[in-house]
């Protein structure tokens, strides 16, 4: 789709020279004039209807050209983001590593490489890849075996040198748990965002048949789903003392519960990737005499091995991410955590060359911030997802980036990026039937005390507004109707 309505663009020239204006002043007027405490009726019914104390909302809503406010209230307190912050991840990425910009795991030969056999290692090292799959993996492997890697006489060495988080780095975000894909922690060397796949189907013995996906070594499967109908099944994951793992799969199933995928997550600890990369390699017609085993990080050592020259060498193979417009657009449509926590830290100074750190990723949004204009204080960002309280914004701050993403660069790749109300992503199924369907562009936010929109709404009148809606409250789902009232009324009446 276009960046810009073609009514929204025709109104933004005009507003820029001049014409038109007047015909646009007795609706701004109205707008502020109307309502309780300088709000649209519309609006401060909105609130009203909520049951919340106005103090729980922070609204501000601006025309992207021109400087006619919408609405306001409360646009100088800080208020929890929660996924809104993605936006902000998103626009300083663009801007700092550039549209193109791709996520690399390199592998490397650590030996000598003839006729189709390395006598010695083969180095993968990650390079931050959150969108890397098992899928994408066996695919890698079947290209270097394309190019003539069959036989490895050593180990595979997995190295997760490019990510450098400590524990402190978790604190603000919740605990990576089995049921919680959306809590997993980032990961140089992440596959399959963190998450298994358990498949069961049903099976003539008294138990179902279960598998997983990907085949994991050193883990056993502790089938214990009866075949008793429900189609009821949790998988947990028990580590041994030994480095061997048990998957147990409790439940039942039965014959027209037919084929089915459940997702959990393992432990941080669980080395998911290394326990999956023999069988991939098997499956890829290589052949690995020795084992997969993790490289130690040794901090200000980079594992790239070094040339005569003392310059690192070319990578044996590489696989790649999407570019950055293709993944921003994925993280924001669906709201993938474990993407904008990988996007942050890949903006830390240096990286991939240096790894990365939280501290160095912070530091340069912070920078960046600056640089747009913001103030300390404004926006602050922890680790770009959203899922930490201490990522916050005031609503003037968060529709100040908003309007000068409007004539960035890369503002086709981020405005592409935002779920369309009634249409597409977290907004497919909200704000059906209103004025706002289809013609409103914001990014979702949910934590357990906050719901939140930011974006652009097209207003009936042609032009477009950047808008931040937060809602901080202990009962923060009370709110969501009035925020999606609020776009409705601004599509409608802006």
């Amino acid at each position: 789709m276009s960046k810009f309505p073609i009514v929204a663009v025709c109104c933004a020239l005009l507003t820029l020279t001049g014409a038109g204006a007047h015909a646009a002043k007795p609706r701004a007027a109205a707008v502020r004039s109307s309502g309780a405490s300088g709000l649209p009726a519309a609006v401060a019914g909105a609130i009203a209807a909520s049951g919340l104390p106005a103090k729980s909302f922070g609204l501000y809503a601006q025309e992207v050209v021109g400087d006619r406010t919408a609405f306001a209230l409360n646009e100088e307190q800080p208020y929890t983001m929660a996924s809104t912050t993605k936006i902000v991840t998103s626009l300083a990425a663009l801007d700092l590593l550039g549209p193109y910009y791709r996520w690399h795991t390199s592998a490397f030969a650590l030996g000598t490489l003839a006729d189709g056999k390395l006598v010695g290692d083969l180095l993968i090292v990650g390079g931050g890849n959150a969108q890397l799959t098992s899928a994408d993996l066996a695919k890698w492997f079947k290209r270097m075996h394309a190019q003539g890697l069959r036989e490895i006489e050593g180990d595979i060495v997995l190295d997760r040198y490019a990510f450098q988080l400590e524990p402190a780095d978790h604190k603000g975000t919740p605990m990576q748990s089995a049921n919680e894909p959306r809590h997993v922690w980032p990961d140089a060397m992440t596959l399959d965002e963190g998450q298994l796949d358990v498949l069961l189907q049903p099976a003539r013995g008294a138990r179902a048949a279960v598998s997983l996906k990907p085949a994991l070594s050193d883990v056993r499967l502790d089938n214990r789903v009866t075949m008793a109908g429900g189609c009821n099944a949790s998988p947990s994951w028990q580590s041994g003392r030994d480095g061997r793992a048990t998957i147990v799969v409790q439940g039942s199933w039965g014959a027209g519960c037919g084929a089915r995928s459940i997702s959990f997550v393992p432990p941080p600890d669980s080395g998911i990737a290394a326990r999956a990369l023999p069988a991939m390699w098997a499956a890829a017609g290589g052949v690995l005499r020795g084992k997969v085993v993790s490289a130690s990080v040794v901090p200000g050592v980079s594992p790239i091995p070094l040339g005569a020259d003392g310059e690192p060498v070319p990578p044996l193979s590489f696989d790649r991410s999407k570019p950055l417009t293709e993944l921003v657009h994925d993280i924001n449509k669906v709201s993938d955590n474990v993407g904008a926590r990988n996007l942050m830290l890949s903006l830390s100074p240096g990286f991939p060359t240096r790894p990365a750190t939280l501290a160095g990723a912070q530091k340069v949004m912070g920078m960046w911030l600056r640089d747009q204009g913001l103030k300390d204080g404004d926006i602050e960002v922890e680790n770009g997802s959203g899922l930490s309280h201490t990522e916050r914004a005031k609503p003037r701050a968060l529709v100040q980036l908003l309007r000068k993403a409007w004539r960035a660069d890369q503002a086709q790749a981020f405005f592409d990026s935002l779920p369309i109300a009634g249409v597409d992503g977290t907004m497919k199924d909200r704000l059906i039937g209103s004025r706002a369907a289809g013609q409103a562009y914001l990014k979702t936010g949910t934590l357990n005390d906050t719901r939140a929109l930011a974006g652009y709404v097209h207003g009936l009148s042609g032009k477009m507004y950047a808008v931040a809606l937060m809602v901080n409250n202990a009962d923060p789902a009370a709110g969501r109707p009035a925020l999606d009232a609020m776009v409705a009324w601004l599509a409608k009446n802006g």
